[in-house]
């Protein structure tokens, strides 16, 4: 282990201690006694607080740890840190409010000029491009504290039509440009997958009980994945065809190797034939629908329609 490193793993050991013997970081992290004395010396200029308790059985007892201990980071995990928040600058929003550019001001702030100019360096030469929000969203926040408060929320959704709806809600994702939730119908005893920005008029429902925990909400997902996507499929992909699915795929799909050749297997509700299909004719000449029937056919009027256009 790198010395960084150990230094960092040993300021968590050290975390939430109220004292600590020299022998207990010797035992800990495999090192030297004089490693542990050049250890502590250097935790003390990180900002770890302690005074030695002198006699047989002393050691060090470390003072109020309410505030956080600064972590030490060498510098291929500080420009991996900063390329983080640079790639994070594209979700314009998110479920925090904070601007990931402040965040990263606020940093760089805390830097030497040296590094600060390596950063700058880093960051004007490494980019990272994926799709910004297609629509605008509102309520990240507050889904997201329902979600960790397991509470049920009372939405107004006009994806396909208007409707006044409770949901518990399990997950928050992002998939090519649009945020989604994974929720519960308490009213209905439904899944469902809802799409944030069709989400308004957000607000918490306080008397609506019982709510289901996290892990129960989870067994509702995992039932209904295994029982909703109910047809199953199969279809045959070429070299390429494998890089775009790896690119873009969903829940109800996997990849599968079957005598070296590339396979997507899932399943789908009949409800979703026409998203198949649109979703399958993007693979072009790279994939090859081996079963079922029904999304073979679905898929050459797909083609004829498109062909009839020219």
């Amino acid at each position: 282990m790198k010395k960084s490193e150990r230094l960092n793993q040993e300021l968590i050991f050290l975390r939430d201690k109220y004292s600590f013997q020299l022998k207990d970081l010797i035992t800990e992290f495999d090192i030297s006694k004089r490693t542990a004395l050049r250890d502590i010396q250097e935790l003390e200029a990180m900002g770890l607080a302690y005074y030695t308790e002198p006699g047989r059985n002393g050691g060090y007892r470390l003072l109020n740890q309410s505030n956080l201990i600064p972590i030490y980071f060498n510098k291929k995990e500080v420009q991996a840190i900063f390329f983080a928040l640079k790639a994070l600058r594209v979700l314009s929003v998110t479920p925090f409010d904070e601007s990931y550019a402040r965040i990263q001001q606020k940093l760089f702030a805390t830097m030497s000029p040296e590094n600060q100019q390596d950063i700058s360096n880093l960051l004007a030469v490494v980019h990272y491009h994926n799709v910004a929000p297609v629509g605008d969203v509102a309520n990240l926040e507050i889904i997201l504290n329902a979600i960790l408060e397991e509470q049920v929320i009372q939405i107004h959704y006009t994806q396909y039509e208007d409707v006044h709806i409770q949901l518990q809600i399990y997950e928050l994702f992002y998939r090519n440009g649009i945020w989604f939730t994974s929720a519960y119908n308490p009213d209905t005893l439904r899944w469902g997958t809802y799409r944030c920005d069709y989400m308004h008029d957000l607000k918490i429902n306080p008397t609506k009980t019982p709510t289901l925990t996290l892990a129960e909400l989870k067994a509702l997902q995992d039932q209904y994945e295994s029982t909703y996507h109910n047809i199953p499929f199969k279809c045959r992909l070429t070299p390429f065809g494998k890089e775009l699915f790896l690119k873009h795929s969903y829940p109800n799909m996997h990849l599968e190797m079957i005598d070296d050749v590339p396979y997507i297997v899932g399943g789908y509700n009949q409800a979703e034939l026409a998203y198949m299909t649109h979703y399958l004719v993007s693979f072009g000449k790279h994939l090859t629908i081996e079963a079922p029937e029904q999304l073979k056919t679905s898929y050459l009027k797909q083609l004829q329609a498109m062909i009839a256009k020219y």
